[in-house]
């Protein structure tokens, strides 16, 4: 009988790496804090949460090829612009205090992820032990 790895580990491993690729976007918001307008962007975790879960009716779809497909997409998620409390006026967005708490905030969520998928393992390693 073959494991199924997709079954067996959900979505920790594509939340992995949708937690990688927003650490990177959010050290590039904090590298250009002081670069004059320079807009801080975020992922959207949720829209890939949404994506994998059973369609809804009211979603919405490209129902005609006429329509322009999603752009700004990371690993399935949106990549957007971060309204600021109060932006520079040079027109920068980043704001250092918010984008080094969504920073650490997503290093305890990407732990997290690791936690679980070392919990799948250790259980896929036991069922394979027979223990």
């Amino acid at each position: 009988m073959a494991i199924s790895f997709k079954n067996a580990l959900g979505l920790h491993p594509q939340a992995l790496a949708l937690r990688e690729r927003r650490s990177e976007v959010l050290a590039s918001n904090l590298a250009n804090a002081d670069t004059p307008n320079y807009k801080a962007r975020d992922l959207d975790f949720y829209s890939v949460l949404q994506k994998n879960m059973p369609a809804q009716a009211d979603s919405l779809e490209r129902t005609n090829t006429g329509h322009l497909p999603m752009s700004n997409e990371i690993l399935g998620a949106q990549l957007l612009f971060r309204n600021p409390h109060q932006s520079s006026l040079d027109g920068n967005t980043v704001e250092a205090h918010i984008e080094q708490g969504k920073y650490a905030e997503n290093a305890v969520q990407y732990q997290a992820s690791l936690t679980f998928l070392n919990g799948k393992f250790s259980g896929l390693m036991s069922a394979i032990r027979g223990e």
